[in-house]
């Protein structure tokens, strides 16, 4: 069994060891936030979330805290007032957790999107470029979050007296890791060797199952992939549709993703880039699985639901 506390400090840890930035850059995000706070005065503490001295991802947060220990968890991608209504029906649920950010974590999505400039940086693009186009798509998710219900589902889980938390990027760091390592064991020569890659991993091969797996969005199967380089798989949501040529001119040749919107499908496409959409769900559940299978060699009952693809990867401990 484990306390919702050490669930909560057990995925900030494995994110960070996952961060493609690497260790240096996201302690320099931790340092950068202990001297802000320290420059602030009594009153503005007051407002400062704490949680950023420790936790760089300001999209994963413990929204209603519980003194139990876990002994069973309710996990999904969304968790809305119906899943919190399905754990009251279950009965003995200790912490619900849901993938997708709620409460404070929503309306902090748009501070996780500053880490995709660092990773662009990786694949050639100079930084004062990266960080010039994404500031003007994080200020748009800002305002476009900015009229959201966000405590709504938090409100709920406080009447009915039940742990929430959500591990967004904490999650999304632990799928774009396992998917730079397996690219980078793999000499895949044509886009649809990626594809076929992608169909092998448990949680895309459900979802290919579903209707819902791997597909090409930009380029043809018998193209080259050329450099392959992962793109809106962590880092909060999609980032600015021009980025795609910059990407060109530093050798990237295909992109694999989570989701890409039509205005960006359309600049990939102008950029002669290949895009490989592995999907949304399942590479969701790909990085909560990778979570849960820590929790459950604790001794944590897990739940799934709300689309959650459960593939244990680890055996239990006896």
């Amino acid at each position: 069994m484990m306390t919702q506390e050490q669930i909560y400090k057990l995925a900030i840890k494995m994110a960070m060891e996952a961060d493609l930035r690497g260790q240096t850059a996201v302690q320099k995000v931790l340092k950068r936030s202990e001297e802000n706070y320290k420059k602030l005065d009594k009153e503005e503490k007051e407002f400062f979330d704490t949680d950023s001295l420790f936790n760089p991802y300001p999209d994963s947060r413990i929204l209603v805290s519980t003194k139990k220990q876990i002994k069973k968890v309710l996990v999904g991608v969304d968790i809305s007032v119906s899943e919190l209504w399905l754990a009251d029906k279950l009965g003995e649920v200790d912490l619900i957790i849901s993938h997708h950010p709620l409460g404070r974590a929503l309306a902090g999505l748009d501070g996780v999107m500053h880490m995709q400039a660092d990773i662009l940086a990786n694949y050639g693009i100079p930084i004062n470029i990266a960080e010039s186009l994404l500031k003007i798509r994080i200020d748009e998710v800002s305002r476009s979050i900015s009229s959201a219900n966000h405590n709504r589902v938090v409100d709920a889980a406080n009447l009915l007296g039940v742990g929430l938390m959500c591990c967004h990027t904490l999650c999304d760091n632990l799928v774009a890791k396992f998917l730079k390592e397996k690219l980078e064991k793999e000499d895949l020569e044509y886009v649809s060797d990626v594809i076929d890659l992608l169909k092998k991993i448990p949680e895309y091969r459900e979802a290919t199952k579903l209707g819902a797996g791997p597909k090409i969005f930009a380029g043809r199967p018998e193209n080259h992939a050329g450099k392959i380089g992962l793109l809106e798989i962590t880092g909060g949501t999609e980032g600015s549709e021009k980025i795609y040529d910059y990407l060109a001119r530093a050798g990237i040749g295909t992109t694999i993703g989570m989701h890409i919107s039509e205005k960006n499908k359309k600049e990939a496409e102008k950029a002669h880039l290949n895009v490989v959409i592995a999907g949304h769900i399942s590479s969701d559940s790909l990085g909560v699985n990778l979570l849960l299978d820590e929790l459950e060699k604790r001794g944590v009952e897990i739940i799934p639901c709300s689309g959650l693809i459960r593939v244990p990867r680890i055996s239990k401990r006896k």
